[in-house]
């Protein structure tokens, strides 16, 4: 049976707040090996490649920042785990009924660098599938453009756990909702304690537990 190459890309800030959403019970998971995880969602036809991980680094919260830096370090020591950096804008928010204000964060550039990623890789033949690991709708330029260049070419969506993107999902070949699979994410824990080549040892967040 011939292997089809998979690359996935996965929008980091969709899947955490996916976990995130649902609450004490997807916690734990915080702390997972994404590329282990991902292997164990391949068919057996299928060989996972590459897994793009987009993200950016939290403003305003250090706590955070830290757990996602061992979070991130103890990742990249699979060499299919590729991490792709943007950036958070801050964002001034008013209530329009009470005038409370507030502020908030978007990410930047994620859309962009996921279409450029998937089409570049999709040209230069590195893969015969393409996954997207979201379910933001902004994701779905990002399929219009492989479709346009190769009808042909597979485009799949895994839906992250406690997200909905109908909209999303009608884009793509086939979908995957990931919530379905806590057990897989539960057997793809990385260990409460990575060391990295430099003898450092990262521990697992004591708030991810």
């Amino acid at each position: 049976m011939e292997q089809k190459r998979v690359i996935l890309y996965v929008d980091g800030y969709n899947f955490y707040y996916g976990l995130r959403n649902g609450g004490a019970k997807w916690k734990r998971v915080y702390w997972l090996d994404i590329v282990k995880f991902f292997e164990k969602m391949m068919l057996p036809n299928q060989e996972l490649v590459e897994v793009n991980y987009y993200s950016a680094r939290p403003l305003d919260d250090q706590l955070a920042a830290d757990n996602q830096d061992k979070f991130f370090k103890a990742n990249l020591l699979n060499s299919k785990f590729k991490l792709i950096l943007g950036r958070y804008k801050k964002k001034k928010f008013k209530c329009q009924n009470c005038g409370f204000k507030n502020k908030t964060y978007e990410e930047k550039e994620l859309d962009v660098r996921v279409a450029t990623g998937m089409l570049v890789d999709m040209l230069s033949d590195r893969c015969d599938i393409t996954v997207i690991v979201s379910a933001d709708s902004d994701m779905i330029p990002s399929v219009e453009i492989i479709k346009s260049e190769d009808p042909c070419h597979p485009v799949h969506a895994f839906i992250p756990p406690n997200q909905k993107s109908f909209a999303l999902v009608n884009k793509c070949d086939t979908t995957v909702w990931l919530g379905h699979y806590r057990a897989r994410f539960i057997q793809s824990l990385l260990p409460d304690e990575v060391t990295l080549p430099n003898g450092h040892v990262l521990h697992r967040p004591e708030n991810w537990i």
